[in-house]
C-alpha cells in the first residue's frame, strides 16, 4: 500500500516539457517532462470501453457536446465528450440508422479466410454478386456526393468538367472515420465519377495515364491543404471493397495500420499501376488475373461461393444479400 501511494503521488508532480510522440491514431501519447527536476517520461493511453450491459445501456446518455460532422443517407458521424467539462472532443462517433443485417455482420467478429479468385471464378460468381450489390439504390449515397446533392461542404478537392459525369473526374472528402484534425490519423476518401469502374478488377492497362494523374493530383492536394508531404501518404484500394463504386483510400504513414490496411486486403495504388503497366495489351484488365485476398467467414461471398468451392461443391448463385467487410 505504501509503495502504491508513493507511486500515485508522482503523477501530480509531473511537469510537462514537450510532446515526444503520439500514436494509435491519437489514443496514446508520450510526454517528456520532469518530476522534482529529474527527467521523466509519461505515456498516457485511453482505457478500453466498458463491456458490461448495465454500463453500456446508459453510456450514450452521458455523452456531452455531441456535434454532427456530416450525414448521408443512413450514415452520420459526430464528435463528442465523455465529460461535459472537457475542452476538446475525446470521442468520434459513427451512426448507421437504420442498420441492416449486412451491417451487423460487417461489424461482428469474424474469422478471416484467405481465398484465391481466378478469372473464371470472378466472371462466373463474383461479378454477378457485384452486380446485385449495385442494384436497388445501394449506391445512392455515393451518387448523392458525386452528383452534388450531399456533403458538398466537406469536399476537399473536385476535379470535374461535368458534375458527376466526367469520365476523368474525381473528388476528395474526409473519411467518416477521421476526426478531421489529427494529422497522424489522417484518412481521406477519393471517389471517381466513372460508373463503369466497380472495383480494381475493372481497371485496364489503358487506364494507367488517368490513374497516374489522379494519384499525383491527390498527393498534391493533400500536401497543399494539410501540409502532409507526398512521401508520408499511402494510397490504396480494397478488394473486396465495401461498396462497388471505385474509390481510393488515402492515409498518413503515421497512422498505425488497422485490419483494413492489412496485407491481402489493401492493394497499394502505385503497385496496381505497375501491375497494369505489365499487362500485354491496352484492353487487358485485372479481371484477367488471379487475385489472392482475405474475407470474413460471415461474408456471403464466403458462405455462398468460396466455402462451397473449398468443399468441392457448386457455389450458390443469385442469392447474395450483403456487402463484404472492408
Amino acid at each position: 500500500m505504501e509503495g502504491s501511494a508513493a507511486a500515485e503521488a508522482l503523477i501530480p508532480l509531473f511537469q510537462l516539457g514537450t510532446v515526444l510522440n503520439q500514436d494509435q491514431a491519437g489514443r496514446r501519447i508520450t510526454l517528456l517532462g520532469s518530476i522534482s527536476s529529474q527527467p521523466a517520461l509519461l505515456t498516457m493511453e485511453r482505457a478500453a470501453f466498458p463491456s458490461d450491459p448495465s454500463t453500456l445501456s446508459t453510456f450514450h446518455s452521458a455523452l456531452a457536446n455531441v456535434a454532427n460532422l456530416g450525414a448521408n443517407d443512413i450514415y452520420a458521424w459526430y464528435l463528442a465528450n465523455l465529460s461535459p467539462i472537457a475542452s476538446a472532443p475525446d470521442l468520434k462517433l459513427n451512426l448507421v440508422y437504420p442498420c441492416t443485417d449486412a451491417h451487423i455482420k460487417k461489424y461482428s467478429p469474424q474469422t478471416v479466410r484467405v481465398v484465391t479468385e481466378t478469372p473464371e471464378t470472378y466472371a462466373r460468381y463474383v461479378r454477378p454478386y457485384m452486380q446485385h450489390k449495385r442494384e436497388k439504390g445501394r449506391l445512392d449515397w455515393v451518387y448523392n456526393i458525386t452528383e452534388g446533392r450531399k456533403e458538398q461542404e466537406d469536399i476537399i478537392l473536385r476535379e470535374s468538367r461535368d458534375l458527376g459525369k466526367d469520365p476523368e473526374g474525381f473528388l476528395l472528402l474526409p473519411d467518416m472515420n477521421w476526426d478531421r484534425k489529427t494529422m497522424a490519423s489522417l484518412r481521406i476518401l477519393g471517389l471517381v465519377e466513372r460508373h463503369d469502374l466497380w472495383s480494381l478488377r475493372d481497371l485496364k492497362k489503358s487506364d494507367v495515364p488517368w490513374l497516374k494523374g489522379v494519384q499525383e493530383k491527390i498527393m498534391e492536394a493533400v500536401e497543399r491543404i494539410y501540409g502532409v508531404e507526398k512521401d508520408l501518404l499511402k494510397l490504396y484500394v480494397h478488394y473486396q471493397p465495401t461498396y462497388y463504386h471505385f474509390h481510393i483510400h488515402i492515409t498518413s504513414t503515421q497512422h498505425e495500420p488497422s485490419a483494413t490496411q492489412a496485407v491481402l486486403k489493401a492493394f497499394s495504388l502505385p503497385n496496381l499501376i505497375a501491375q497494369l503497366e505489365s499487362l500485354f495489351s491496352p484492353s487487358a484488365s485485372l479481371a484477367d488475373t488471379t487475385l489472392t485476398y482475405t474475407m470474413g467467414d460471415a461474408s456471403e461471398l464466403w458462405t455462398e461461393v468460396f466455402s462451397p468451392l473449398k468443399e468441392g461443391k457448386k457455389p450458390h448463385q443469385g442469392s447474395a444479400t450483403e456487402v463484404p467487410s472492408e
